[in-house]
């Protein structure tokens, strides 16, 4: 995963300061920079920008390091969520954003799979592809997203959804000027397998 314009600047970021807890998590899963910064794809020093609060990640970043780390977006950036509570109620869960993402969690706490209604800018993001172990689902609330797995590309409307094995190369962007919505789920897997994030300045190995 390369460095890209949505990870933007500490001091132009409207997110939570993360660094604490990137730092923690990597520490206590027995990391040093150079190998988690492999597993999720980043140069070292870009991981050490990120830990030292000097950039703050896009939500596709969040998401890679959240999954690396088993843990969810929420967790990261010191969310409060009652744990356990099988309900999550309309207007209690406050937009967050990060590099133009805007998402909403609408997931319980402490489980083996993250959810989130997020909004997709119409700007790509760019080359990058990702890989990992993991299923992902999602469902096109508004707008139209372009889904490429493989070598296939899908447009995807309101209604359209698509549940895929995260094994599969994959990329996500919206078509529409608007941008789109839409509900999106992923596993939580912490694994010694490789993520590969592939673009033509991508490092080969990583999550």
């Amino acid at each position: 995963m390369t460095e890209t314009p949505q990870d933007a600047p500490a001091e132009a970021a409207e997110l939570p300061t993360v660094a604490p807890r990137l730092r923690d998590l990597r520490r206590r899963s027995g990391l040093t920079l150079e190998t988690a910064a492999r597993r999720v794809g980043l140069s070292p020093a870009h991981l050490s920008r990120l830990e030292t609060n000097r950039r703050q990640p896009s939500l596709p970043m969040l998401l890679a390091l959240a999954r690396m780390y088993g843990t969810t977006v929420s967790d990261l950036l010191g969310e409060t969520a009652p744990e356990r509570d099988p309900i999550m109620r309309a207007g209690r869960t406050e937009p967050s954003e990060a590099g133009g993402w805007t998402y909403w969690t609408v997931g319980g706490a402490g489980r083996a799979m993250q959810a989130l209604r997020v909004h997709v800018p119409q700007r790509a993001q760019g080359d990058l592809v990702r890989v990992h172990p993991g299923e992902e689902w999602l469902y096109v609330l508004t707008g139209q997203l372009r889904l490429t797995l493989g070598e296939a590309v899908h447009l995807l409307g309101p209604g359209d959804a698509a549940h895929f094995d995260s094994l599969t190369p994959h990329r996500i962007a919206a078509t529409t000027r608007a941008g789109a919505e839409m509900l999106f789920v992923h596993t939580l897997l912490q694994s010694g397998a490789a993520e590969l994030c592939l673009g033509d300045d991508t490092p080969r190995r990583g999550l």
